[in-house]
């Protein structure tokens, strides 16, 4: 390279914004030839410890004269400024004379960090540093209600709680009977307070009474440790919460905890900063909550006057004026619940040429007009003013309205709707705003990540609408709603499961019927976005199957699962899924789906560190493969029904001995992370002879990265790079690009045992672009340390313990026991 190019330098500085191996090259670059001045300028520039342009006030020009410099002298800068080039997609941009200017995009084609505008490094340099792309501040908390009344005093004591300067987390428990208003006291005090809490507002649903039972901590505190920017989180409740109280430490946050059922519930999910407020409702008192300092704060029904008031505000002082006696009998008989008088109130609204005298007969007719009523949770309060409802919806609503409530999810958006409903989205949408403007559904907004609309029942909501569908609807059309929802879950999981690992997308798929509605993403990122988003009702609607006898759809939902679980690592859901879908193909007596489930699920205990436990998995999958492989061969009597096929046919065999290498492999990999490398050879040795022989050319492959794998780690690093040269090769040409760079992190740690560390270092840069473009978290971080230890090999302290740095920040949201070992690393190394 004689020179540096616009082109190249702007690839360099751009592509070094977002890429981490590009920011450890840049620093190689300026290495022991380069002056102590100079290197630390570009050091600052590059680990970003200067907010300037430039380092220490330098003006960025100069910075990128030492890179520029810096890479005619450094043969590896200068191949990776060429490769990274050749990534550069032209923006129409134009330099000072007219002409045109390429800029460097990834992902999404964003242009992050410095650009470079210049024909080359010796004419004037013009360097623009754009803004970092922030995570967005989260804002969950839905809408106070429009009218709210009679909670003064309440809201007054909760507003100096949560603005009063304290030296412990705040937490206050608001309690009280179903229907009293504990959600929108809270709402409307967040509303109110949300400028003391700039660094966010999260909201879960803990589901303290509903059907699909109370939710998890591991579940909630997952969502909120995205939501706050973990892209990986831990999936034991110790560790979540330990990551919790440390990204919550200094954060002003507000917490919302909705529906709680219990203080064993609660408890970890209080945030840790002495600046946050937590706010849990719940139908108890969750007095065990006082050790954690909370405040309890009572909430009793409104009295005859606030009643009044919120009813006026409704439907309109004029009407209540108007028939002042009839507003306050309908007032009186919603037993002070603002639930009940919402529900009255849309009833009224939608008839506003119907007497009120009407609906206070109605009430008195078949509501209590007493507090007893509260005896029940307050549900006979709002029962009568639901039925009165409930009666004037169009035949159309009504059903909607009946068999929305027997979703299998809490949440329900327009694609859920129009799969229970049998309708088209745009007329489920309609359903939805339609049963929202009449008080029958809680709307919670959508945003960019949730995508659609979602709303909700309130759960005594929910209750009467399942009574009425149990009365009105017949068996057959009840389930077939359900049987459409789980066939659209399953329908979406799968498309995103071919999208993402195609090669896993072997077994069948059963549907109840036609399922007509197209997935709402087309490409990677929108298929690994919609299974995040969704990964909590993907389970809801995996334990309802499993739990009313749809086994065949919960083995199968398991199994279309698996990218969210390769890919994100949710490792408590992952096990989970499995020892529901096993259980489920055994009691449906699918072959194929219990050998998937155990190859699957032992994967899963793998790499939670569940050895023994996974070791049986495979085993057991192993004995079954060859069971059903033998009488496929006709080896013994009677038959095997496969999934895809029938005893005796020679492709059920060969899919069976395909099985058979699975669990092979997976002992093996077993095997291997347990320390037992003999035993890891010779499974990885057996699976890919039967790879070879049944044609299974990416098995082949992988088998022979595990052989590469065990070989490093046996000290035979020759023999490693022998086997892995191979597997790099042939999983490129199966277009496997992940595992292709598995393959390459390997082989660069290899060439470093060898002691060929230009090619080395080379090669484990170009494997953690890559996963740095998969987002596999996991990997960089590996692949890091192993860049920390070829250096460490070499003698080079600084750039060991600069390259662990980074790789303990990466393990740190996603596996305690690696980010130790870092750290252990690092005080090896000792200070700097």
């Amino acid at each position: 390279m004689d020179q540096v190019t616009e082109r190249q330098l702007t690839a360099a500085l751009t592509y070094a914004a977002d890429r981490p191996a590009a920011r450890l090259s840049l620093l190689d670059a300026v290495g022991s030839d380069a002056d102590a001045r100079a290197q630390q300028r570009v050091r600052a520039w590059v680990l970003g410890e200067s907010g300037e342009s430039g380092a220490a006030g330098e003006p960025a020009p100069v910075l990128a004269a030492l890179l520029a410099e810096a890479s005619l002298a450094d043969p590896v800068l200068a191949e990776n400024l060429s490769r990274w080039t050749t990534r550069t997609l032209t923006t129409g941009a134009t330099t000072p004379d007219g002409g045109e200017a390429s800029r460097n995009t990834f992902d999404a084609t964003r242009v992050d960090g410095v650009v470079v505008q210049a024909r080359n490094i010796s004419g004037g340099l013009h360097l623009h540093p754009a803004a970092e792309a922030a995570e967005p501040v989260p804002r969950q908390i839905p809408a106070p209600p429009a009218h709210f009344t009679g909670r003064d005093h309440e809201l007054a004591e909760l507003e100096r709680l949560a603005r009063a300067p304290r030296q412990a987390p705040a937490v206050a428990v608001i309690s009280g009977p179903a229907g009293v208003g504990k959600s929108a006291l809270a709402r409307g005090l967040l509303g109110k307070v949300a400028d003391a809490f700039p660094d966010g507002l999260l909201h879960a649903d803990l589901r303290g009474r509903s059907p699909e039972g109370p939710a998890r901590p591991t579940e909630i505190l997952a969502e909120f440790l995205r939501a706050l920017g973990c892209r990986q989180v831990p999936y034991e409740l110790r560790e979540l919460a330990a990551l919790w109280r440390t990204v919550t430490a200094e954060a002003r946050i507000a917490v919302l905890l909705d529906d709680a059922l219990s203080a064993a519930q609660a408890r970890p999910l209080l945030p840790a900063s002495p600046t946050a407020l937590t706010l849990v409702t719940s139908r108890g008192r969750l007095t065990g909550l006082g050790l954690d300092g909370a405040a309890f704060r009572p909430l009793g029904v409104l009295d005859a006057a606030h009643s009044l008031e919120l009813l006026s505000r409704r439907i309109g002082e004029s009407r209540v004026h108007g028939e002042p006696e009839a507003a306050r009998s309908v007032a009186t008989a919603c037993g002070g619940l603002p639930l009940a008088v919402c529900v009255a109130a849309a009833h009224m609204a939608a008839r506003p040429r119907q007497p009120l005298a009407a609906m206070a007969r109605a009430l008195g007719e078949n509501g209590q007009h007493t507090l007893d009523a509260l005896r029940v949770e307050g549900e006979s309060a709002v029962r009568t003013a639901l039925d009165e409802s409930y009666r004037l919806l169009p035949p159309a609503l009504g059903r909607a309205y009946r068999l929305l409530s027997l979703a299998p999810v809490g949440v329900l958006d327009a694609p859920v709707a129009a799969a229970v409903c049998a309708v088209p989205p745009e007329a489920a949408e309609r359903l939805l705003d339609d049963l929202a403007e009449v008080s029958l559904l809680d709307e919670l907004g959508g945003t960019a990540h949730s995508g659609p609309v979602r709303y909700r029942f309130h759960d005594l909501v929910r209750a009467h609408a399942r009574r009425l569908a149990g009365t009105e609807d017949p068996p057959e059309e009840r389930d077939a709603a359900a049987a459409r929802v789980l066939d659209h879950y399953l329908a979406t999981a799968t498309a995103a499961e071919q999208i993402l690992t195609p090669s896993h997308r072997t077994l069948r798929r059963d549907y109840s019927g036609p399922v007509r509605q197209q997935p709402p993403f087309d490409d990677e990122q929108g298929a690994i976005q919609w299974l995040d988003t969704e990964r909590g009702r993907l389970m809801a609607v995996l334990r309802f199957a499993a739990g009313s006898g749809a086994d065949d759809a919960a083995w199968q939902l398991a199994d279309a699962m698996w990218p969210l679980f390769l890919r994100l690592r949710p490792y408590e859901l992952w096990l989970e899924a499995h020892e529901i879908g096993l259980a489920a193909a055994r009691r449906t007596g699918d072959r194929a789906g219990e050998r998937r489930m155990l190859t699957s699920g032992g994967t899963g205990l793998r790499n939670t560190g569940r050895y023994d436990e996974a070791l049986r998995w495979f085993e057991e999958a192993l004995r079954a493969a060859r069971e059903d492989s033998a009488e496929a061969a006709g080896d013994s009597t009677g038959t095997a029904e496969d999934s895809t096929g029938t005893a005796g046919d020679a492709a059920a065999r060969a899919r069976h001995r395909r099985d058979e290498a699975q669990a092979l492999h997976g002992l093996g990999q077993t095997s291997r992370l347990a320390g037992r490398l003999p035993e890891a050879e010779r499974y990885f040795r057996e699976a890919l002879a039967l790879r070879a022989d049944i044609g299974y050319h990416r098995g082949v492959a992988l088998s022979r990265l595990c052989l590469g794998d065990v070989a490093l780690a046996a000290g035979q690093p020759e023999q490693a790079v022998g086997h892995l040269e191979r597997a790099h090769g042939e999983l490129l040409a199966e277009q496997d690009r992940y595992d292709a760079a598995r393959a390459l992190a390997l082989l660069g740690r290899a060439y470093a045992r060898t002691g060929r560390h230009a090619e080395a270092d080379r090669q484990l840069l170009a494997a953690l672009d890559e996963f740095t473009a998969t987002g596999s978290v996991h990997w960089q971080a590996h692949v890091l340390e192993m860049l920390g230890e070829a250096a460490a090999e070499r003698g080079d302290t600084e750039r060991a313990r600069a390259r662990y740095e980074e790789s303990r920040a990466r393990y740190a949201p996603v596996s305690e026991p690696d980010t130790r070992r870092l750290e252990d690393r690092l005080r090896t190394l000792g200070n700097p």
